[in-house]
């Protein structure tokens, strides 16, 4: 207090007065502040209200809108038939684009499955079905990128969509062996069975129809695959009856063709070939969000 007592009374007053601006001013700060949260959390509920508003706008006049779509499917082709994961982004209304992955198997259109019967003189065994004259079992696994765009809206909820999608990538052609069950015969009378494929060097046993037992099934070929690479493409039309935006359910109809580096033998005694062409038809389920 001796010291407060010493200050001019001219300090004093230029001090209270200092002290003053300084609370004067940092109240109209905080509140300048408070203001720009304040607008700035207004003008973020107004977005997403506009938004909002927008997509719903948009879904009753027929469009599907999304962030991003999940689909799962199964195709089945002229030649085959294959499973696939799907994720989309949308970047319009009516685009969105979308990575994908599938698996699946190629066969041949003279495969034809039969099945020997065992007779073993005291009773009768019919053995596994098995693809007379198979080689190879022919899988491919096709990471790929493509578009779709809407071309048709929703006329309402329980109307169809339709979209136009196109698309490509790699294919990794996985070649694996074709086992069958034979007899062999081991001296005069004596035979056992033995599990073959195909030897271009001695094809007799392999393709010799009484001699085959049957198929091996999965049980053979795993560690002799071998990798063929090559290029795809598809093309092809969406039609999404879900009743609701948010789950998908759709069937496509399309063409697909594919190339791969090397010929690719399926059956004995048929052309090889690097190049497939074919139609689906695939079914689709998912969601969006």
């Amino acid at each position: 207090m001796q010291y407060m007592k010493m200050i001019p009374s001219s300090v004093k007053y230029i001090l209270c007065l200092f002290s003053l601006v300084l609370l004067i001013h940092s109240s109209y700060a905080q509140e300048v502040t408070d203001k720009k949260r304040l607008s700035k959390r207004q003008a973020s509920k107004m977005a997403r209200q506009e938004k909002l508003e927008n997509y719903i706008r948009q879904q009753e006049e027929g469009a599907l809108v999304f962030d991003r779509q999940t689909i799962y499917g199964l195709r089945l082709n002229t030649d085959g038939w294959n499973m696939f994961f799907e994720r989309a982004k949308m970047r319009t209304v009516k685009t969105a684009n979308f990575f994908y992955m599938e698996i699946g198997e190629k066969k041949h259109p003279k495969e034809k499955k039969i099945t020997n019967t065992l007779d073993y003189g005291f009773f009768v065994e019919s053995g596994s079905p098995y693809v007379y004259g198979k080689q190879n079992i022919f899988y491919q696994l096709k990471p790929g990128y493509g578009q779709q765009r809407m071309i048709g809206g929703k006329t309402n909820k329980n109307g169809i969509s339709i979209h136009w999608n196109y698309s490509g990538g790699i294919a990794l052609g996985l070649l694996r062996p074709y086992y069958v069950t034979i007899f062999e015969q081991i001296g005069q009378d004596n035979f056992i069975e033995k599990d073959i494929r195909y030897d271009p060097s001695d094809p007799v046993p392999f393709i010799t129809p009484g001699n085959v037992i049957q198929g091996t099934g999965l049980r053979h070929g795993w560690n002799e695959m071998t990798i063929v690479p090559g290029l795809h493409a598809k093309s092809g039309l969406r039609f999404d009856y879900g009743r609701f935006n948010e789950l998908v359910s759709a069937i496509e109809v399309g063409l697909n063709a594919e190339y791969y580096t090397k010929d690719i033998a399926i059956m004995v005694n048929n052309p090889a070939s690097r190049f497939f062409f074919n139609a689906y038809v695939a079914i689709l389920i998912g969601k969006r969000n």
